[in-house]
């Protein structure tokens, strides 16, 4: 694990809040220069801290899409199952999250759909014909109450 001082926290914060601060902007508000702020953020994506900017869209205005969390049971748990699992996931773009996790079900994965029809097709024509999956339970979002992609830094 990387040691990030309390600068690089301070500075990882702020760009998880608005990664198009400009690096003057960020400078400002942490009252450092912009040379040092540069190097900062070129060393924290040399070590893959900092592993990509992306876009976050907001589904409301997009149609107000569908979220559907899947618990997913393998019907067998084998290093060669899961990872058959893995990449046949890897190849639907619906699927947002997919964690393997321990307990009562094997994979726990974030779906997003524009419709409950277009959901029941993805369902019957693409996820439940993976091999090996036994069992898929689906949750349908009713309301969001928080989602966010920020990791608190502790020196905040």
């Amino acid at each position: 694990m990387t040691h990030l001082d309390a600068i690089d926290q301070k500075l990882l914060a702020l760009l998880q809040e608005d990664a198009r601060l400009t690096i003057q902007e960020i400078g400002q508000r942490i009252n450092l220069s912009k040379t040092p702020v540069h190097e900062r953020i070129k060393r924290l994506e040399r070590e893959g801290i900092i592993a990509r900017y992306v876009t976050i869209l907001d589904k409301k205005k997009l149609g107000n899409l569908l979220m559907i969390y899947c618990q997913v049971t393998l019907d067998r748990q084998t290093r060669d199952a899961f990872a058959d699992f893995d990449a046949a996931i890897r190849e639907l773009p619906e699927v947002l999250e997919c964690n393997r996790v321990s307990g009562t079900f094997d994979y726990l994965l974030k779906i997003v759909s524009r419709d409950m029809e277009t959901y029941n097709r993805f369902y019957q024509e693409r996820l439940s014909v993976i091999p090996g999956t036994l069992h898929i339970s689906s949750f349908f979002v009713m309301a969001e109450v928080k989602n966010s992609t920020i990791i608190p830094m502790s020196g905040k």
